[in-house]
């Protein structure tokens, strides 16, 4: 075994996020190897709800359509549809898009220029898991964030490919958790409260998937990038535009 007091469970800065400070990251980089190691695998979609709300989005791109979960992330997906119903998204742009990661948008205008929004939204990433909801796979919708798990506020982003690393890390029942393993360490008898609190085992919270139109994701996620406005990279060339965002079914 190893030490029987579970400790080290801090964020590093990321280096892009230190030198843009009003760029939103999905993730520090220096986590992606950490969140890795974990290594849960990924299962298939949920079925498709047919009362679940769905949003359609009009870009340059193309049109898609996403559906979303309150029965799973109810705060989540309340935030979300505000956003949408405020026309918040209409005008921005996607504006980090990585071909073998996601693309990220709903933060930004086309001049660059972040929006202002409202409070952030409390995470749910693990209640959403637990009651069934999406890990971060393929043509999942998930919120985007900085290093504090309670910071998503309006930028979402939609997974292209299974970003097993993304999701949130089940804690054991028990207080003290009797056993708990992590980056090939065990830890025994750690007091819940410290596991639940810890950055790196949040994960991000899935809330929806794309139900129609993963082709034009698809074209997004393989647009040439670089740099663009404060970003130095990620930054599609050909800009996409959300022209709109509107409910479908409410």
């Amino acid at each position: 075994m190893a030490s029987r007091v579970f400790s080290g469970l801090t964020t590093r800065s990321d280096t892009a996020e230190a030198a843009s400070a009003s760029r939103r990251l999905l993730l520090a980089a220096s986590a992606f190897a950490v969140l890795a190691s974990l290594g849960v695998a990924a299962p298939a979609l949920a079925q498709s709800g047919s009362a679940a709300p769905q949003v359609k989005f009009v870009t340059s791109a193309g049109d898609f359509v996403v559906e979303v979960y309150p029965d799973k992330a109810p705060k989540t997906v309340d935030n979300f549809l505000q956003y949408v119903r405020d026309k918040h998204y209409d005008g921005t742009v996607f504006h980090r898009v990585i071909e073998s990661f996601m693309v990220q948008g709903g933060g930004f205008d086309a001049s660059y220029t972040q929006k202002p929004t409202r409070p952030p939204v409390a995470h749910e990433g693990r209640q959403a898991l637990a009651k069934g909801g999406p890990k971060n796979v393929v043509g999942t919708l998930a919120m985007a964030r900085t290093n504090d798990p309670n910071s998503a506020s309006s930028q979402f982003f939609i997974n292209v490919k299974d970003n097993d690393f993304l999701n949130p890390t089940p804690i054991p029942a028990g207080d003290p958790v009797a056993k708990f393993e992590y980056q090939g360490q065990t830890y025994t008898n750690v007091p819940r409260a410290q596991l639940e609190t810890a950055p790196q085992l949040y994960g991000y919270t899935v809330f929806g998937k794309v139900v129609s139109g993963m082709d034009v994701v698809n074209r997004i996620k393989a647009m040439p990038t670089g740099a663009g406005g404060p970003f130095p990279s990620d930054v599609p060339k050909t800009q996409v535009l959300i022209r709109s965002a509107s409910l479908l079914r409410p």
